[in-house]
């Protein structure tokens, strides 16, 4: 199998040795230059071919956000912006996905041996979406690191649950391409409809900037999760980078909750969790969705949702940016429709 040919841009020193540490004696990925600043690479963009280009957005010379810019009138390379932080310039993250970018990292972590492994996971992970986003098709017959399931966060839910009858709630999952899909999604819908908690795979610190940008596009109130916020219509939950988050039930109320572990699925927060937290706590209240994504994280949570009474949505595969995610739901049957966004679309306000 060809390697994916990959350049790393960024100022630090540190990020590209990183990068080469990661990169090297894989069998999938291939790291044929790295730069300090945009202008060599550009430079050596003219001459050869590279499949995916993973930059920081602040560095001298030239911002990441024009690098973008000048590579995209050329070649349709897809990028995976790395970052170590998110503060006054995370308008500009944002603004590089809306120019291309496929995936936004957080910079390698490599203060112990555990936070390494996870940040190698989440790296490769990110550079295999962006090599095969829009452009190539899926390929099933990747190298798959060990992984765990949602059982060592919370257990199966049981296949008789009785859950009183209450108001809809909505969990949505999505990885690469989500941003897009769920700012299309709740720019689009009615002020009451049902209370919605979406897990989208993102770096820590990203996840706020991220809901409050969508609150200021959409008419519902969209925020970052917290521990005991109640969900409710109109009302929008985006899980905390770094922390899973479960949907928990007190009589009829349901409840947030933010919780640690391990990479779920090779993510946190995990769809797959969340999924199966509304399983056990909502059952045939809920409606799951699965959105852009892929590897298969949320897949085995939307079938415990459909087992549990659910009904389940998997997005089509002409709509998404990584047809992973909902195809590996369709293959185990977890969903009850396959919509595009704009039927997801008129499907919850019908619920308004």
């Amino acid at each position: 199998m060809e390697k994916i040919k990959i350049i790393v841009v960024d100022d630090s020193a540190i990020v590209r040795e990183s990068f080469k540490e990661i990169l090297a004696n894989t069998s999938q990925y291939e790291l044929i230059a790295t730069f300090s600043n945009p202008l060599p690479a550009l430079q050596f963009l003219e001459n050869n071919n590279v499949d995916v280009i993973v930059t920081d957005i602040e560095m001298p010379n030239m911002d990441g956000l024009t690098f973008i810019k000048k590579v995209k009138e050329k070649k349709s390379i897809p990028f995976v912006v790395c970052s170590s932080y998110v503060d006054k310039f995370s308008e500009n993250y944002f603004s590089a996905l809306k120019l291309g970018a496929v995936e936004i990292i957080a910079k390698p972590k490599i203060a112990n041996k555990a936070f390494y492994e996870e940040s190698k996971t989440l790296i490769l992970d990110a550079i295999k979406a962006a090599s095969i986003a829009k452009t190539k098709k899926f390929n099933f017959n990747i190298e798959i690191q060990p992984k765990l399931s949602a059982d060592v966060i919370l257990e199966k839910p049981t296949t008789n649950t009785n859950v009183i009858k209450t108001d809809k709630i909505i969990v949505i999952g999505s990885s690469t391409g989500g941003t897009d899909a769920l700012e299309y999604i709740f720019t689009h819908l009615k002020p009451n409809v049902p209370g919605i908690v979406v897990t989208q795979h993102m770096p820590e610190n990203f996840t706020f900037s991220f809901a409050k940008r969508l609150n200021s596009l959409s008419k519902l109130e969209i925020k970052e999760a917290e521990n005991d916020d109640i969900v409710k219509r109109g009302k929008v939950f985006i899980a905390k980078g770094n922390k899973h988050l479960l949907i928990k039930r007190n009589n009829t109320t349901y409840f947030l909750e933010i919780k640690d572990g391990p990479l779920v699925s090779r993510h946190r927060p995990s769809v797959d969790v969340l999924f199966r937290s509304a399983a056990r706590a909502a059952a045939q209240n809920c409606i799951g969705i699965l959105l852009t994504g892929m590897g298969d994280d949320g897949a085995q949570g939307l079938l415990e949702l459909k087992n549990s009474g659910a009904f389940t949505i998997a997005q089509d595969e002409n709509s998404c940016v990584v047809f992973g995610m909902p195809r590996e739901a369709i293959r185990l049957n977890a969903h009850c429709k396959i919509y595009n966004l704009d039927e997801i679309i008129y499907f919850l306000n019908s619920l308004a």
